[in-house]
C-alpha cells in the first residue's frame, strides 16, 4: 500500500509538472479603448494616442490584428506608450470628440461588405485601409501610417513619435531617424 501511494504521488507530482510546463505563455494584448475614453485618460496621464483605423471587409486590416497588434513586443510597447483606440472606419458610432459629434449618416446595416465613411474618418483624412493614426497628448494629429505593417515595420513609427517631440518633426529629422534605427521587435 506504501509504494502504490508512493507511485501514485510520484504519477500526479510528475503529470502536474508536465501540465505547469507544457502551458503556453498568455499572448499580450492590447489595451483597446475608445477615442472618447482615451481622450479621457489624456487629462489624467498625458500620453499619445494610436488609432487603428479599420473596417469589416479589409484583409490586410484583419492581417494587422492578427500578425502585428497581437504580438507581444507590440501589444507591451502600446500598452506603454500610447491609448490605442480602434475604430470602424465604416462604422456607426456615435463619437464626440474635440466639441463636435461625428456619425455616419449613411450607414447601411443591411451589407457585411463596403460601406459609407465615418465622419470621423474625413476629419483624419482616412483614406485607405488600415489607416494607423497618431495624435499627440492633445488628440492633435501627429501623422497616418497606411496599410498594413509587420511588428518590425510598426516599430519604426512607434518608437520614433514617442522619442521625438512632435513640434520639431522635419523630413530631415524622420530621415535621419528611420537611416539610424535598428529595429528589436520580433516579427
Amino acid at each position: 500500500m506504501k509504494k502504490l501511494y508512493i507511485v501514485l504521488t510520484l504519477v500526479l507530482t510528475i503529470g502536474a509538472l508536465y501540465s505547469f510546463s507544457t502551458k503556453k505563455k498568455e499572448k499580450a494584448k492590447i489595451n483597446w479603448m475608445t477615442l472618447e475614453e482615451a481622450v479621457e485618460a489624456q487629462k489624467t496621464v498625458p500620453k499619445k494616442i494610436i488609432m487603428d483605423a479599420f473596417t469589416i471587409w479589409c484583409g490586410p486590416c484583419k492581417m494587422l490584428d492578427k500578425n502585428t497588434f497581437s504580438n507581444d513586443d507590440v501589444a507591451n510597447y502600446i500598452n506603454k506608450n500610447y491609448y490605442a483606440v480602434k475604430f470602424n472606419a465604416e462604422g456607426n458610432e456615435v463619437i464626440k470628440f474635440k466639441g463636435k459629434t461625428y456619425t455616419n449618416p449613411n450607414f447601411r446595416s443591411n451589407t457585411t461588405g463596403r460601406n459609407s465613411s465615418h465622419q470621423l474618418s474625413s476629419y483624419f483624412g482616412v483614406r485607405a485601409y488600415p489607416t494607423i493614426l497618431f495624435l499627440d497628448e492633445e488628440a492633435n494629429p501627429i501623422a497616418p501610417v497606411t496599410g498594413y505593417k509587420t511588428p518590425r515595420q510598426l516599430e519604426l513609427f512607434l518608437k520614433f513619435f514617442t522619442s521625438v517631440d512632435v513640434k520639431d518633426i522635419t523630413q530631415e529629422v524622420w530621415e535621419d531617424y528611420k537611416t539610424n534605427f535598428v529595429p528589436k521587435f520580433k516579427d
